[in-house]
């Protein structure tokens, strides 16, 4: 089935509209949307370019901020410190300055940021500052380092704005296209659905004539392939066409032979389980005129041994039986 993309170019904004914020003692109801542009940065380090700086602004409901963990690292005081001053402050801070995220922004930034993967150890959602939020900043933490670093932040903002106006035209081409790449993909799922409500069923019931070899080999087949648990074939004569069918099965699956024991059949088993999933034999305690294949908890009566199905006129019957009956009058 085709998968369904997640786009991230599809939900960046290229227009900011700070309109979009509630005032703050009003409960606000944001899209849970987040679009990280941020590329790998170094840990631990002490000394920021503007290049730097920028690679750290994210997009956050449509507009471009920074996570408090990263404005702590530029200003160097800790995330606790900074956000307790601009609690303690909080009237120069309104929601179009500083927001906390949700737990679907956190996620989606956590997944797409490599530089913030520490904050999947906090135990808070982090804060995001904006622009003039950031402006805010040096003049509460009092120090020349914030003065000297939020010149950057502020360099590094408009540079962002520039970038996004600059290229605008192909950002909204590239959206275009992925947006009718999207469409492709839903109308190939629906075209697949399609094709697998009207393939031919599996019937319970199969005939086969004389000559069909091919088709009968093909039904068994797709019956081993079905199992999702076990496979337990019960039949007087196998040889190594029943091993090289056995091993169409699921990896998880496993397999078990019941049968006579013949020299020949035993070294082919030998040699295959050194090779692949092993498959396991039992001999049979006595000779048994009909053959059985366990599918799970489904029983199908063979009308041929399964290495000879289709040679001639022979049906596979699905039967009401359960497994562990015929299992137990094999003892």
């Amino acid at each position: 089935m085709a998968k369904k993309r997640n786009v991230e170019g599809e939900n960046q904004k290229l227009v900011v509209n700070h309109n979009q914020f509630e005032k703050e003692n009003v409960t606000c109801n944001y899209p849970t949307e987040v679009v990280a542009k941020c590329d790998h940065l170094v840990e631990n380090e002490t000394t920021f370019s503007q290049t730097d700086i920028e690679k750290m602004i994210i997009t956050v409901r449509g507009v471009q901020v920074l996570i408090d963990q990263d404005i702590a690292r530029l200003y160097e005081v800790t995330t606790k410190r900074l956000n307790e001053q601009a609690k303690r402050n909080s009237a120069r801070f309104p929601l179009t300055f500083r927001f906390q995220l949700t737990k679907e922004e956190y996620n989606e930034v956590v997944a797409n940021c490599d530089h913030l993967q520490s904050l999947k150890f906090r135990s808070t959602l982090p804060y995001a500052f904006t622009e003039p939020g950031i402006a805010q900043l040096s003049s509460v933490l009092h120090s020349e380092k914030a003065i000297e670093i939020s010149v950057k932040i502020m360099s590094a903002f408009v540079a962002m704005r520039h970038f996004m106006i600059q290229n605008a035209g192909i950002l909204m081409r590239i959206a275009h296209l992925e947006h009718h790449q999207i469409e492709t993909d839903e109308k190939i799922d629906m075209i697949l659905d399609k094709m697998e409500a009207n393939s031919p069923k599996q019937q319970p019931e199969q005939i086969f004539a004389t000559g069909c070899i091919w088709d009968a080999w093909m039904y068994v087949s797709d019956l081993v392939r079905s199992a999702k648990q076990r496979i337990i074939l019960i039949d007087n004569f196998v040889d190594d066409r029943v091993l090289s069918l056995l091993d169409k099965r699921s990896d998880n699956v496993s397999a078990t032979i019941h049968s006579r024991y013949y020299d020949q059949f035993q070294t082919d088993l030998k040699k295959h389980n050194a090779q692949y999933p092993a498959i396991n034999f039992v001999q049979l305690a006595h000779k048994n005129h009909d053959r059985f294949l366990i599918i799970d908890d489904k029983v199908y009566l063979l009308g041929a041994s399964l290495k000879d199905m289709g040679t001639g006129l022979c049906a596979v019957t699905e039967m009401q039986a359960s497994p562990n009956a015929i299992l137990e009058m094999l003892k």
